[in-house]
């Protein structure tokens, strides 16, 4: 047993981080681009402004994927440069970027995976209450239907949001993304009731403007959690932990339940709703059917988890990391466990055939004397966490694809270009492109499915 035979081979970037051309060709703001701005947001003032420029060197870019035969290719499609007002008239010069990007992927054979936001959300909806207005749910919707009656003759798969656990946890909570903001606890609930809403009502529109059927998910995160010894009382243990809500009022988003169980399940979690109700909006039948429409697959971007053990009272606890623990360069754990845990307990819970939609690191990449980029650490790392998706996959855990994050090195959201993520790397100052060692090795991971794992 191995990967299935269809399984999906991907990377995985999104707008704001690698287009740039952020004020060309009739795009509007978007709140990133106002972030930027704002000084002592980003790390030594970056931007994305220019960013990898893909969109001037997108044919370039495709080419390098289809030399690392790359099956599938996530995007995100930036709100802002479709409908510059985030409403209304289309920005014909923005829309044919994203079509001719399609058509090139199409050419060289890789699937194109749309995400309808990562993040992009335009400056003048934003401006008018952005998530904390419930008009968002029309808005958003009537743009992720736009985009599937322009995009599904060529397009199949669809994700409609990107982690909003991140998006309104660190755009609105701590405020290090943008729009930078740190609102009342009571306002991050019902933004992310009406993402859910959003997300909802997109599902239920595309279906009906979509020119053939299509498959919808969406791909929230989260810390996996993974049991200290394959004993009965820790793999419990695990699971309860992984599926528990946040008690910590000021990280709340930080959970898998919250987000997922009123999409599979049609209702929060019970735990949440006795834990947060002083802070919840009114949640109407109407709401949760809304937010319930059956969707085809489940992304999920994972990264890292804790270990966790039984403790003598009954509840989980976190296993304490030895001294030394390995951790990427941007200072995450290493615990390849959570990609045969995450999707275990995940599709254990919800049923759904799962994607792996982002999973990577940053490393310290540098061009090497030899004009090359070794990054053995990269491929050390995807190693033990790939292992661990085949052997999830091999237990029986329905796993359609894994998107590497990123197709390149980035603009790292606050992190500016500090953080290099890619497995092509970039000279931000003369936009070269260089393929590093990761790359070559994942080309024969993907030539052989995966076999020699």
């Amino acid at each position: 047993m191995s990967f299935r035979n269809d399984f999906v081979w991907g990377q995985a970037t999104s707008a704001y981080q690698i287009e740039g051309a952020a004020f060309q060709d009739g795009k509007g703001w978007d709140i990133w681009d106002v972030f930027c701005k704002e000084e002592g947001k980003v790390f030594e003032g970056h931007s994305g402004d220019v960013a990898c420029d893909h969109y001037h060197r997108f044919r370039e870019d495709v080419a390098l994927m289809k030399k690392m035969g790359v099956q599938g290719y996530r995007f995100s499609i930036n709100w802002s440069r479709v409908f510059p007002n985030g409403t209304g008239t289309v920005n014909e010069k923005g829309l044919k970027f994203y079509h001719e990007l399609v058509d090139e992927l199409c050419a060289a054979n890789i699937e194109p995976y749309i995400t309808l936001y990562h993040w992009e959300l335009p400056y003048e909806l934003y401006k008018k209450g952005g998530w904390m207005n419930r008009e968002i749910v029309e808005w958003f919707s009537d743009y992720a239907a736009f985009i599937a009656k322009e995009f599904s003759d060529k397009v199949t798969h669809f994700f409609t949001v990107n982690e909003p656990q991140c998006f309104i946890g660190l755009g609105y909570m701590t405020g290090v993304h943008a729009p930078g903001l740190k609102v009342p606890v009571r306002d991050t609930f019902l933004m992310a009731h009406h993402v859910l809403m959003a997300h909802g009502m997109a599902v239920k529109k595309m279906r009906q403007t979509a020119k053939r059927d299509i498959l919808i998910g969406i791909a929230p995160t989260g810390s996996m959690s993974y049991p200290d010894t394959e004993r009965p009382e820790d793999i419990e243990a695990a699971r309860m932990h992984l599926m528990q809500v946040n008690p910590d009022l000021q990280n709340w988003t930080w959970n898998v339940t919250w987000w997922s169980d009123p999409i599979f399940r049609g209702e929060y979690p019970e735990d949440g709703l006795r834990l947060y109700k002083d802070y919840l909006p009114t949640m109407t039948p109407e709401d949760m059917k809304l937010i319930s429409q059956p969707i085809d697959f489940y992304g999920q971007n994972i990264y890292n988890g804790n270990r966790i053990r039984m403790g003598k009272d009954g509840k989980p606890e976190v296993v304490k990391r030895y001294d030394g623990f390995p951790k990427t360069a941007l200072g995450w754990p290493v615990t390849p466990e959570c990609l045969y845990w995450g999707p275990y307990f995940l599709y254990e819970r919800y049923q759904s055939p799962i994607y792996i939609t982002e999973n990577g690191l940053s490393c310290h990449d540098t061009v090497s004397s030899d004009g090359k980029v070794h990054d053995q650490n990269r491929i050390d790392f995807l190693e033990g966490y790939l292992k661990q998706l085949k052997h999830a996959s091999e237990d029986g855990v329905d796993i359609r694809g894994y998107f590497h994050w990123s197709l390149m090195d980035n603009f790292e959201w606050h992190s500016g270009y500090a953080d290099r993520f890619g497995m092509i790397y970039v000279d931000y100052r003369t936009q070269e492109r260089i393929i590093k060692d990761s790359g070559y090795w994942y080309e024969k991971v993907i030539r052989e499915n995966g076999e020699f794992l």
